[in-house]
């Protein structure tokens, strides 16, 4: 909980998204204010395309959640507003899902003890054992939960298990290389991160930066994005991307790969737990 030099004062954090029309930010903003609140920071935007309006608000106010939550739930019903509050700077509790690929986990968790980012990693889940010693390393539980075609539904449940008793709010997918089931993405949407590569063309299946090497790629690039039934197709969080020409060999796009995969999928959970992304139908909007 973070707080200012007024003991009882806490550091609120209020999104919300709502049909566009006159007077939204002034009744935001008076609604706060009558909660003796001091607005801190704000942003908003307004989407022509989709009609909404979209607003971030991060402020200080001795009022209690209930008090704050109560006069907000009056105001979304005359606004049809869907909105969320949190306490400024909590971490919010994350399972990250790995395969054998290391370079993920290895930064969230040392991104989460050495740069405060606002996650506490609850669990590592994995359908192999070999990232079991990283874990071990940043004191993370680990858990091995097998996938086979035969398996898959049973595997899914002892995840959902999980996410539910340890009380998880947000799960990434840190280069976990099994598709989560329509079921599955239903039941966690718009809490699933996932990361992948990105490349002009797309190269699926197997070895991609190898088949990028072959074909004389110029671009490598990462994206991160919500899951849905649709694979690799949920809203866009980040992109990012590094230039390569033909000296390159495959070995070093797939260490430039890795490295653009780290800093997307980080700044993709920071934002996504300093409630800076609201989802916009199949897009983002993203208030850095």
């Amino acid at each position: 909980m973070s707080h200012t030099s007024d003991e009882l004062t806490t550091h609120w954090v209020l999104t919300l998204s709502c049909p566009d029309r006159p007077g939204i930010v002034a009744a935001v903003a008076g609604v706060l204010a009558e909660h003796g609140g001091n607005i801190t920071e704000s942003q908003q935007f307004g989407d022509a395309l989709s009609g909404l309006f979209f607003m971030r608000v991060q402020v200080t106010s001795a009022a209690t959640h209930d008090e704050l939550h109560a006069a907000m739930t009056e105001l979304a019903g005359r606004f049809g507003m869907q909105w969320h509050l949190d306490v400024a700077g909590r971490k919010v509790r994350t399972l990250v899902m790995v395969s054998t690929a290391a370079h993920c986990l290895n930064d969230l968790a040392f991104r989460q003890r050495s740069e405060d980012l606002p996650v506490e990693l609850v669990a590592v889940v994995s359908n192999h054992e070999v990232l079991a010693p990283m874990a071990g390393f940043y004191d993370i539980p680990f858990h091995h939960v097998p996938v086979t075609a035969a398996t898959k539904a049973d595997a899914e449940a002892r995840l959902l298990a999980l996410v539910e008793e340890l009380d998880v709010e947000l799960v990434v997918l840190a280069r976990y290389m099994q598709i989560l089931s329509d079921d599955l993405c239903r039941a966690l949407a718009g809490r699933v991160i996932n990361i992948h590569h990105s490349f002009l063309p797309s190269f699926k299946g197997a070895r991609p930066y190898a088949q990028a090497h072959d074909r004389g790629v110029k671009l490598i690039g990462a994206t991160a994005h919500y899951v849905t039934g649709d694979l690799d197709e949920g809203p866009i969080i980040e992109q990012d991307v590094e230039r390569v020409d033909h000296t390159r060999t495959e070995q070093d796009m797939v260490r430039l790969g890795q490295d653009v995969e780290r800093r997307a999928l980080a700044r993709a959970v920071r934002w996504h737990a300093e409630h800076r992304v609201l989802l916009d139908g199949h897009r983002t909007i993203v208030f850095r």
